[in-house]
């Protein structure tokens, strides 16, 4: 019972950051109509930043500029090349997104190149015991940290100015331009908000019990990816209860390899793709997708 309660509280803080990744996608699906594959890069952007920053402006300041540049290069993205192809088919648009990973990809592998590179978090690696049950002090305070985010987004979506015009054009892009909503003001905010999010996200998955930046981060990202197709592309909330669910699993998963290996080995890798095929065999518009009606 220990061993399970304490894979589970890893598996929520995982799932919590996970949740972050997986904000991004969606808000960017709902104000632009775009499946972004850019989040991968993006995430390993915020990392490096971060670590390379760190020394010279120390921790904090390392922290905010990363998540400034990771914003920016967000934003240029959406400027640069989304915004102008505004109006293209949905799969051509992915495809830049992916012409635009592997572009920013490649150059900081180059960058970082055998090297793992660390960020000095003030917290360290140590851990913590809740009861019986050990958890990092990172991990812990990504879940705080996340919890914060995630309410003061929801807060805002709900509430603000630019939640209403994200909604109003998510329900009906025409009819929420004839009503003067920018709707390209809208979706440049939602790339900005989806790095400050990604950076935010890369801070805490290259801290313990991770050993720090190296390539591998870009793969978390892709592990995000089933989050938001399992809570539905288009649901704010459904990232938030998929980023858990992939979180857990992956964690179960790994801590009961033992038991798991007539799956073979590394099946926790895999498994929240496993997860996401299986719901989406059920439900192919996620758990909380919006269901496309077609009449004949």
């Amino acid at each position: 019972m220990t061993q399970f309660l304490s894979l589970l509280l890893n598996g929520i803080s995982l799932g919590a950051i996970y949740a972050l990744i997986a904000l991004g996608f969606v808000i960017i699906f709902k104000a632009s109509e775009v499946v972004s594959f850019t989040h991968g890069s993006l995430l390993l952007l915020g990392a490096y930043a971060i670590a390379r920053l760190a020394d010279p402006l120390g921790f904090l300041p390392a922290v905010l500029v990363g998540v400034l540049l990771t914003a920016l290069a967000a934003f240029l993205v959406e400027r640069l090349i989304i915004n102008r192809l505004r109006g293209a088919p949905v799969i051509s648009l992915a495809i830049v997104t992916i012409g635009v990973d592997i572009i920013l990809l490649t150059e900081l592998i180059r960058q970082i190149g055998p090297d793992i590179l660390n960020i000095p978090h003030p917290w360290g690696g140590d851990s913590v015991r809740i009861g019986g049950v050990g958890i990092s002090e990172n991990r812990l305070i990504a879940m705080g940290v996340a919890g914060v985010l995630i309410v003061a987004f929801f807060v805002a979506f709900k509430y603000s100015s630019w939640g209403v015009a994200m909604r109003a054009s998510a329900e009906d892009g025409e009819a929420a331009a004839l009503m003067g909503i920018r709707q390209g003001r809208v979706s440049a905010l939602a790339w900005i908000v989806a790095g400050v999010l990604a950076a935010v996200a890369a801070l805490f998955l290259v801290g313990a019990p991770t050993p720090g930046v190296s390539a591998a981060a870009y793969t978390v990202a892709l592990r995000a990816f089933p989050a938001a197709i399992l809570g539905g592309l288009d649901s704010t909330g459904g990232a938030l209860v998929g980023g858990l669910l992939i979180g857990i699993t992956e964690a179960l998963a790994a801590g009961y390899q033992e038991q798991l290996s007539f799956l073979g080995r590394g099946f926790g890798e895999v498994a929240p793709y496993v997860v996401m095929i299986v719901v989406l065999l059920v439900r192919p518009s996620g758990l909380f997708g919006t269901k496309e009606l077609t009449r004949v």
